[in-house]
């Protein structure tokens, strides 16, 4: 006998509007599924830092999952645009602590690549 579909219990991300911006295409899929998966709606997946200033300005962004380094590029001018806005992020990077960029915003959570899909969720879920 299946559980009931009457008690089914919310997901963590639900009508969460997500940025996820990710230079690597099969991290990029990894991160959209486990956001997916969790209710989230994913406003713009993004390889590149022009890509992630033009979805930085989407209405409605709750958070934001950032990529340090996007090939040569930083993600730095992206992650401005988003604090002028007021929506929070957090860098997911295989970047140290020690990377320049970081030093920008020495208070932003930084989850190491590879993280498990609950700690992901779980770094979202206190972004918000």
């Amino acid at each position: 006998m299946e559980p009931s579909s009457d008690h089914e219990v919310p997901l963590p991300l639900t009508g969460v509007r997500l940025l996820v911006v990710e230079d690597d295409f099969l991290i990029l899929l990894e991160l959209e599924s486990v956001l997916v998966a969790a209710g989230a709606e994913i406003v713009g997946a993004c390889r590149t830092l022009k890509q992630a200033l033009s979805c930085a300005e989407a209405d409605g962004l709750a958070a934001a999952i950032l990529d340090i380094r996007l090939g040569r590029e930083t993600i730095a001018p992206a992650a401005r645009r988003l604090k002028e806005r007021g929506v929070p992020f957090l860098f997911y990077t295989g970047q140290g602590n020690t990377d320049p960029v970081r030093a920008e915003w020495p208070g932003c959570v930084l989850l190491h690549k590879p993280a498990e899909p609950r700690n992901i969720v779980a770094a979202v879920c206190e972004l918000l």
